[in-house]
């Protein structure tokens, strides 16, 4: 079995268009990661057809930057991997601050394809808005 076979073909997210005009799409891990920036980037009620479908990071935005908020949205992560991209095993999920951007704190999630033994690594930025005091 091929890897596009095992994750299939789909369109580019976000879409886009060839040069020659058709549609743009991708497969194997790339289709993968997009697949997973999709899910946690989608907040549960954005799809009417799919209600559940989604993490809910954005409930950590106006949280602080502590040790308690970064293992929630860890265990958000994997919970929201886990539950809708079964092509991948979630091994790891670590947040951490960005060393050179304030408010930015990144995701890093350690993957396996199912049926691969080649971890892989994604890195999800999340954005969160600032306490009035610190202006």
């Amino acid at each position: 079995m091929t890897e596009d076979e095992f994750i299939g073909r789909g369109w580019a997210f976000p879409f886009d268009v060839t040069s020659n005009g058709t549609i743009a799409t991708v497969g194997g891990v790339r289709k993968v990661e997009q697949a997973m920036t999709l899910v946690l980037s989608t907040y549960p009620g954005e799809r009417p057809f799919r209600p559940a479908f989604g993490a809910k990071l954005r409930d950590f935005v106006f949280e602080g930057a502590t040790p308690v908020v970064f293992a929630q949205i860890q265990r958000e992560v994997h919970d929201s991997l886990a539950m809708w991209e079964p092509r991948v095993t979630v091994r790891d999920v670590f947040v951490h601050p960005d060393e050179h951007q304030e408010n930015l704190l990144n995701i890093d999630i350690t993957y396996l394809v199912k049926g691969e033994n080649d971890p892989r690594n994604l890195v999800h930025p999340f954005y969160t808005i600032p306490d009035e005091g610190d202006y």
